[in-house]
């Protein structure tokens, strides 16, 4: 969105008359979505979305030359009506002609030039600078709608990095301004307002208007739907309460597979857990089985590894950390940390976790666990916003979060490369447990040069195996993608990758229905 502070005043303004604004032009209630997230959304521009909730909210308004929005996760053409591989290191790009921003501008090679130079423009301060920059040496517009991409070297992944919204060189709002089905129109506190995009080159959206309030509170989202206030509502409201949601007639729960990792990071620059016998003897603690069972009523599945097992690179052959306290403290002894006399612990870590509550229940959990091998833990909760920071920077022992949706293998590359370590210059990188392994390395950047399938499979599958081996992290599990709305919601599309999307064929039948 990266709305100056100048634009405040508009933004309150554009707020206080959405509801007048929606009168004047006959809408009414059920010709608006209402949303609740726990995140706030932060930033809905594609070079500068860091959250999950950013990411989720938006292709809805900047979709990309190519699209991952599907079942399969395969990459599909969006804005793009062509693309062609004209070798190892060139791709072009035709513009699909009915592409259109909300003010009826088309998108042109222009916009997509813009959108990635400025992307890798050091001065603009992408947290994708250096990711681009790695891939791409020069993007050149050859016509109206054809873009010309050169690589650095072979980019196998190319295809689905064009998942990158797209956004236009001569918008004059503080808005970002994208081809999507929806544009934004307000933002207010931890608000967003959305409106339809009456230019847009795919079916129209059904609702004119989208709200997303950010409600923290696992309750007040909880209560918010079952009043009716909130029409929708994915991933947020506490596992433990959907069992109750489904029992209620006013109300449609939905679950399917997640191609979203939770994980439980460990700080490998940290003296101790540097140790991988200590590393592998925290995986051994947790009792996982026990918590997908007790905690997630059986939605969600246990991983292996980064990839889900309905991915095409997925292995589970691997070494597995299956509930062994006796083995985890037998590893303990191993790396010097045997059981004190006194009822003294074998060491100490402090635990940073989300101040959702749910997520705080999962960690005491975790940290009772790890309690009965000698490790005593403190769990310490924070304001998403503080505990991301402290995340990013380095300043945690352990931790549990999620991944984004990984429909690609080279998520691995983004995940557990060295180069991929965060640092002053870029805290916005994705190795926050600053893993380094050689080998690892080498293979990582094999995969994303090599477009073999077959070969990509078998370089991956070590890739696997190095991991499973030197747990960096712990996969904990991959959790159901679980959608509440209220029964007049009807048309959702709940995705693998968990975004928003399928706000884009929502809509609201009549109360008289």
């Amino acid at each position: 969105m990266r709305a100056s502070t100048g634009k405040t005043s508009i933004a309150l303004l554009t707020a206080a008359s959405l509801a007048a604004g929606c009168a004047r032009t006959g809408h009414t209630p059920d010709d608006m979505l209402v949303v609740v997230t726990e995140g706030r959304i932060r930033d809905l521009d594609p070079r500068f979305a860091l959250t999950n909730y950013d990411n989720k909210l938006s292709r809805l308004v900047t979709p990309g030359l190519m699209s991952i929005d599907q079942a399969s996760m395969e990459p599909r053409l969006e804005l793009a009506e062509s693309l062609e591989q004209l070798d190892d290191t060139t791709w072009e790009v035709v513009v699909r002609p009915d592409a259109r921003f909300p003010n009826g501008a088309p998108v042109t090679a222009a916009d997509v030039v813009y959108t990635f130079a400025s992307t890798m423009d050091e001065t603009v301060g992408s947290i994708y600078r250096d990711a681009w920059r790695e891939r791409i040496s020069r993007v050149e517009a050859r016509d109206e709608r054809t873009v010309r991409f050169h690589l650095q070297q072979p980019v196998a992944t190319f295809p689905s990095d064009l998942d990158y919204g797209i956004v236009s060189a001569r918008a004059a709002t503080g808005w970002v301004v994208g081809a999507g089905p929806y544009r934004v129109v307000a933002t207010w506190g931890e608000r967003v307002w959305l409106q339809r995009n009456w230019h847009y080159y795919g079916a129209r959206p059904p609702v004119s208007f989208i709200e997303v309030r950010t409600i923290r509170d696992a309750n007040a989202r909880f209560l918010l739907l079952v009043g009716g206030d909130a029409d929708l509502a994915q991933n947020g409201v506490r596992v433990d309460l959907v069992s109750a949601l489904e029992q209620r007639p006013s109300l449609r729960v939905m679950q399917g597979p997640s191609a979203l990792l939770t994980y439980l990071m460990m700080n490998n620059e940290d003296e101790r857990l540097s140790d991988v016998r200590v590393r592998r003897a925290i995986a051994y603690a947790v009792d996982r089985e026990r918590i997908v069972s007790a905690k997630f009523h059986d939605r969600a599945i246990l991983a292996t590894g980064l990839l889900p097992p309905m991915h095409w690179a997925y292995r589970g052959d691997v070494r597995r950390y299956d509930y062994d306290p006796e083995r985890a403290m037998q590893l303990l002894d191993e790396a010097g940390y045997p059981d004190p006399p006194g009822g003294e612990p074998r060491m100490r870590l402090v635990y940073k976790t989300s101040a959702d509550q749910f997520r705080v229940a999962i960690a005491r959990v975790i940290a009772s666990q790890l309690g009965e091998v000698g490790i005593e833990v403190e769990v310490r909760s924070f304001e998403f916003g503080t505990f991301f920071e402290d995340i990013k920077r380095g300043e945690f022992e352990i931790a549990t979060m999620q991944t984004a949706p990984i429909v690609e293998p080279d998520w691995y590359y983004t995940y557990f490369h060295s180069a991929s370590i965060p640092h002053e210059g870029n805290w916005g990188l994705h190795n926050r447990w600053r893993f380094r392994n050689d080998r690892a390395d080498a293979l990582m950047t094999e995969g994303r040069r090599t477009a073999d399938r077959d070969a990509r499979m078998r370089i991956y599958a070590e890739v696997q195996q190095i991991l499973a081996e030197q747990v960096p992290v712990i996969p904990l599990w991959h959790e159901d993608n679980i959608v509440v709305t209220g029964q007049r919601v009807q048309g959702y599309e709940l995705l693998p990758s968990a975004r928003l999307r399928g706000l884009e064929k929502a809509r609201k039948v009549s109360r008289t229905r």
